[in-house]
């Protein structure tokens, strides 16, 4: 049996595959502990145990925020606080007694995206995660890739392409970086953009409900968030010109990304054409978790 657990800042979700067809057997979900690191951990391994019920033969993957440091293990780059700096691979393995494998959300959003989902018949698939985090993950061949440094598809750290407006430059993300991607395209970074522009505060949900409702200021707001997106997607195309990108997260569900990136990455990009799909994720929410037991 493959099992998958899709770490999260607010959820934890296991999976059980069947190693032969994919099928789902099981699945099983609960709230995370908030900041203590060990009740975290505990509250892991009760989940793989319980999805795993009687069985004995199982492999475990694990999704989550970051990835880990490539000589120490410790995670690094996540934005859930409590495991910034925790040796995560040892501690779980230790109480589960086996390995596991574990890789960023993103990357496992990408391989179950190139296995079984809206990426299955193209060769290099980009797989990108818009949602409290920004990431991505690259697959070619089935095959997810990963660098020495495990950095693959962290483009959402990268300075946003310029030239940049005087709001850019002045929003820094948790780790103290001007500019980056994902303060941008992350929901908070909608809300915050939306709060900059109005004085008024709003979740992302609200502010994509008045775009879609005609409100002039939301439409500005959108048009914008677009265009960011748009210039950030530019930086990862100018370089691996995938085959297809697929989008997941919840921002991944505001239908008019996939016509507007389009339309508006061209005059970022070393051509005057873009041939590239850019498709929502198949299996949506729960392609971490169906990547994560991919690992194996």
């Amino acid at each position: 049996m493959k099992i998958g657990l899709d770490w999260g800042g607010t959820k934890l979700e296991a999976i059980a595959l069947d190693p032969t067809t994919n099928e789902e057997l099981v699945r099983n979900r609960i709230n995370s502990p908030k900041d203590d690191y060990q009740k975290i951990l505990n509250a892991v391994s009760d989940l793989i145990y319980d999805t795993a019920g009687q069985t004995k033969d199982i492999t475990v993957g694990i999704g989550m925020p970051g990835s880990l440091h490539p000589e120490t293990g410790l995670v690094q780059v996540s934005n859930t606080k409590a495991l910034e700096g925790q040796d995560v691979k040892t501690d779980i393995k230790e109480k589960l007694g086996i390995d596991v494998r574990i890789a960023n959300d993103a990357d496992c959003l990408a391989l179950s995206e190139a296995i079984d989902g809206a990426g299955k018949d193209y060769s290099s698939v980009f797989g990108v995660i818009l949602g409290t985090g920004v990431g991505a993950g690259y697959v070619i061949d089935k095959k997810l890739i990963v660098g020495p440094n495990k950095l693959t598809g962290e483009w959402g750290q990268n300075p946003i392409p310029g030239p940049m407006d005087d709001y850019e430059k002045s929003v820094k993300r948790h780790c103290g970086r001007v500019g980056a991607i994902e303060v941008f395209l992350s929901g908070p970074g909608l809300e915050n953009w939306f709060e900059f522009s109005t004085g008024y505060k709003k979740t992302s949900r609200d502010v994509v409900g008045l775009f879609k409702e005609g409100d002039i200021a939301a439409t500005e707001i959108m048009d914008k968030y677009f265009e960011r997106t748009a210039r950030a997607f530019s930086t990862f195309v100018n370089i691996l010109d995938p085959d297809v990108i697929v989008c997941g997260g919840g921002m991944s569900d505001i239908e008019e990304i996939y016509d507007e990136i389009p339309k508006k990455i061209i005059p970022y990009l070393a051509s005057d054409i873009f041939l590239t799909p850019v498709v929502k994720a198949e299996h949506g929410s729960s392609s971490g978790v169906r990547g994560a037991a991919h690992l194996w």
